[in-house]
């Protein structure tokens, strides 16, 4: 992605996600919920995105474990990694990660887990001059 110029804009914004089990569901940025076990929504192009924070919760009610990971186009970076959550516990990611176009976030959960899952994220678009 080629470093933008002239103007643009900056938003902030959220998501949310349903009910994650184990069939993988990628993070998705046009202001709309990501379908449960589509992997294929990533970073638009000309847009930057700085996600601000993740917040899991146990809906299972019974223990069990998330993963968080990024995929860079060429590499899958984990972030969590069968994280351990106990029976309606919850946790909240806020580390602030930078995102280009291409890049993806996609949330799992093991075998009969079910998480629900809030992001925030600011929306850097390049798109219209």
């Amino acid at each position: 992605m080629a470093y933008p110029t002239g103007s643009g804009s900056e938003c902030l914004f959220r998501g949310a996600i349903n009910s994650q089990a184990d069939d993988p569901t990628a993070f998705r940025w046009d202001r709309t919920n990501p379908t449960l076990g589509t992997e294929t929504y990533v970073v638009p192009a000309l847009h930057i995105i700085t996600l601000l924070s993740v917040t899991i919760c146990d809906q299972a009610n019974a223990a069990g474990v998330v993963q968080l990971y990024l995929h860079d186009g060429t590499s899958e970076i984990w972030l969590l990694e069968d994280l351990a959550l106990a029976t309606d516990e919850t946790f909240v990611f806020n580390d602030k990660i930078v995102l280009v176009g291409g890049d993806k976030i996609t949330a799992s959960a093991g075998s009969g887990d079910a998480y629900d899952i809030w992001y925030s994220y600011i929306d850097q678009d390049w798109t219209t001059p």
